[in-house]
């Protein structure tokens, strides 16, 4: 009998990874009515997570307070309960909706111990999985709480973090993030983002000069980055800019250096999760999110 060789060819197989250049754009919403709905933001394509805009006054015995500007009034008899639909639509589509608390303008602080315990009860309830009869934007469970902390003091947000993470155990996750100025560590946040149990951390590179972007200079910008991505335990940092160079006070980098010069650098770091704009309104006026979708 004839011996048959059957040529045996090895196979190459090229395995194709999405590595830590794969980002998205977070966006806020809620403080211009003349932004568009949230079920129309979500529609855009262009978004993976939007921050509802603001929780502005909780905290050493004050009462919770919700301001969406001119999109409806909370504690109106119309209410913005009518926003469940749209939260719902856009967690359909893979985005993620959170809850920003703090802002700007606004009085909120957490006293002691307790009083962030509370709070973390008040959002669990009113916002997240429990239940309330007072829920301000209805039935639809938020997916995670947004600190946008920029006053008050840094006590006890910490506490607040692990008090909120502790719901995790009751059936949904509770994504935490956190919006921290690039000064590092943050005069507010530092000690909170150390505890490890923030998913995303949009970082404003915006409104402080010695971090932020100038023209034709990178370098403070790429210091600062390097800190937040290698001494923060999150799971993602993201770029946090102006949409259009009227939003901040300083930090615009237009599409074009962003994508040229700005990307390039940054999506080389681990935890790059992708960039964070505000917000809703005045990346209408400028296009901003369409312009870097494809490159984020």
């Amino acid at each position: 009998m004839a011996t048959t060789y059957i040529p045996i060819f090895s196979m190459v197989i090229f395995i194709l990874t999405v590595g830590s250049d794969a980002g998205g754009i977070s966006i806020y919403w809620g403080q211009n009515g003349n932004e568009g709905t949230l079920a129309e933001t979500c529609a855009t394509g262009n978004y993976e997570y939007v921050n509802i805009a603001f929780l502005y006054s909780f905290g050493n015995g004050r009462i919770p307070r919700l301001n969406l500007a001119g999109h409806c009034d909370p504690y109106s008899n119309n209410g913005c309960t009518n926003l469940s639909a749209d939260i719902k639509q856009c967690q359909a589509k893979g985005i993620r909706v959170m809850l920003s608390i703090g802002g700007g303008p606004g009085g909120y602080t957490l006293a002691s111990t307790e009083d962030a315990r509370q709070l973390a009860t008040f959002l669990w309830n009113n916002f997240l999985g429990g239940q309330s009869s007072t829920r301000p934007l209805g039935e639809a469970v938020l997916d995670g709480i947004d600190f946008d902390i920029e006053g008050g003091t840094n006590q006890h947000w910490d506490e607040l973090a692990r008090y909120l993470s502790g719901y995790n155990n009751k059936g949904k996750k509770v994504y935490l993030t956190a919006a921290p100025q690039c000064p590092f560590p943050d005069a507010w946040l530092g000690n909170a983002l150390q505890t490890g149990l923030f998913d995303y951390v949009w970082v404003q590179f915006y409104k402080n000069p010695p971090c932020q972007y100038s023209s034709g200079g990178i370098a403070n910008l790429e210091n600062a980055w390097k800190q937040w991505t290698t001494q923060v335990p999150a799971t993602k940092i993201f770029l946090g800019l102006p949409a259009a160079p009227q939003a901040a006070g300083g930090g615009f980098i237009s599409p074009s250096n962003l994508t040229s010069e700005v990307l390039p650098v940054i999506k080389g770091a681990t935890k790059y999760g992708g960039v964070m704009l505000w917000s809703k309104y005045y990346d209408d006026q400028t296009g901003y999110s369409s312009s870097i979708n494809g490159q984020v």
